[in-house]
């Protein structure tokens, strides 16, 4: 891989800005009496008092997490959700109005989305028609502004794992930064990128614990860089981004690591379940196979099918309006009777 060079890529108001210094991040020792943050000194009106600000650095978690990834806390950053972590990443290294990025649709969308707030282009490369990289039309697209790329993997929402040796020519060859999505990777056959942290500098995954873990009404996501990208993270973020509630129960929730895999076994054997009962079917053209929580399913005449489900109170999500989707819905493995529900309602569907 050729020479990185990170501040290359930082924008100029980034590097030269001063960071909000908070009063907790002035103060690391042990204390007794707080008259610092002019908080209320007397509690909270709930069980649990939330009168004092939260960790700014979420050290305890990072500390969590670190043992269980196998990464040093000073490669984490925690965000409210991963979105947070993809909003920073536009506002530290690409400049508005004159820097682009990179995707692949069908992808995830919040990276089109958070492009568009902070007035930065967004170059799509179309995944090929069996949803893997087309590294020519990649290359051609990269220009002297292109700063980041963006690869969901696996991919939301195809399901697919991206080939992995085509992630790592784009991080071999690129310039920019190039961004994993991992979002779904507990549930995938492809191991995690997290041990390549140390020979990519310009390697940023995204991980979350809203999936798997089943926490996506605390929203916490996860980044994992080399350090000087997570330091600069953390100069952007806001103070308190992750709140003391979210952090506790976050913490509680780390400690059952058994019954999070234990889901994700179920959920793994419930995915093959359902793809063979919607494989009988009629109205099914295609199952694309799926290294995530959901697949991605091809309908004659998908949208009534979702009009359909949706009259029933079975809410799928309806992909077709999208490239490469056409007539195909998203369907998240429910639990086994949800999944029974659904097969059920389709079996009785009549176009």
């Amino acid at each position: 891989m050729r020479e990185f060079n990170l501040l290359q890529l930082v924008r100029e108001n980034i590097k030269n800005m001063t960071p909000y210094s908070s009063a907790r991040h002035e103060y690391s020792g042990q204390a007794a009496v707080f008259l610092d943050a002019n908080e209320n000194a007397f509690g909270s009106p709930l069980p649990v008092n939330y009168n004092r600000y939260p960790d700014p650095l979420q050290l305890p978690l990072k500390e969590k997490i670190s043992q269980i990834k196998g990464v040093p806390a000073a490669n984490i950053f925690l965000g409210n959700g991963s979105d947070e972590a993809i909003d920073l990443l536009f506002r530290i290294f690409c400049e508005p109005g004159k820097d682009n990025v990179l995707i692949f649709p069908p992808t995830y969308g919040m990276y089109e989305v958070c492009a568009e707030i902070n007035n930065v282009a967004v170059k799509r490369v179309p995944l090929t028609p069996v949803y893997q990289l087309d590294l020519a039309a990649t290359e051609a697209a990269v220009d002297a502004n292109t700063k980041l790329i963006f690869v969901c993997s696996p991919n939301n929402p195809t399901g697919n794992s991206i080939e992995r040796t085509d992630i790592e020519v784009l991080l071999n060859n690129f310039d920019g930064l190039v961004v994993v999505d991992e979002a779904y990777i507990n549930y995938a056959r492809q191991k995690t990128f997290i041990q390549e942290l140390t020979e990519y500098p310009n390697l940023v995954i995204l991980q979350t614990l809203s999936k798997a873990w089943g926490l996506a009404g605390l929203r916490l996501g996860m980044a994992f860089a080399g350090q000087p990208v997570i330091d600069y993270m953390n100069r952007v973020k806001y103070p308190y981004n992750i709140n003391t509630a979210t952090q506790q129960l976050a913490l509680e929730a780390l400690g059952n690591i058994s019954s999070v895999n234990n889901w994700t076994r179920t959920t793994v054997i419930q995915k093959e379940i359902l793809t063979e009962a919607l494989q009988s079917l009629s109205i099914t053209e295609k199952v694309f196979p799926s290294d995530a929580n959901f697949i991605l399913v091809k309908m004659t005449n998908a949208r009534n099918v979702y009009a359909y489900l949706a009259g029933l109170g079975i809410i799928v999500r309806d992909r077709s309006k999208i490239i490469l989707c056409d007539d195909s819905l998203r369907i998240t493995i429910g639990t086994p009777e949800e999944n029974k529900q659904l097969l059920e309602a389709l079996k009785k569907y009549t176009a």
